[in-house]
């Protein structure tokens, strides 16, 4: 059935984890200056929220969530407000390590750049080069 909406990921017969999946999907096909695309990511921040204080090993669904709102905030030239949302989602993804966060440190790195704080743009650039490759 094809996705027409962000209500669809939401129905009854879907988990929590499969809806906030849909949210970010959904969210990630939106107009750059739609609201539906933020409603969505915000929605999926709280769910995916909800399901780190059941369990805490849904803290990566997390992490994508922060890291898609603050990529969406920082498309529509909002860096202000991408930076918390890309600091605790890089926060959150440093307690795993490894590879996976190197999209979370370049995420970061880039609304630092936006908000021309370069040295530091630089050094979490440099962080993630220093990481080891993926297997």
């Amino acid at each position: 059935m094809p996705r027409n909406g962000s209500d669809d990921a939401l129905r009854r017969s879907s988990t929590a984890v499969t809806a906030v999946e849909g949210l970010l999907a959904y969210a990630q096909t939106q107009r750059r200056w739609g609201r539906g695309a933020i409603r969505s990511v915000d929605r999926a921040i709280a769910m995916s929220r909800a399901l780190v204080a059941e369990a805490p090993e849904h803290t990566p669904l997390l992490a994508r969530a922060l890291r898609t709102a603050a990529r969406l905030h920082l498309r529509r030239g909002r860096p202000g407000e991408a930076l918390p949302l890309a600091e605790e989602a890089a926060g959150l993804a440093r307690r795993s390590g490894g590879a996976a966060l190197v999209p979370y440190l370049r995420c970061l790195a880039e609304v630092y750049q936006s908000l021309h704080r370069y040295g530091d743009a630089v050094a979490l650039m440099s962080e993630a080069d220093d990481l080891p490759p993926p297997p």
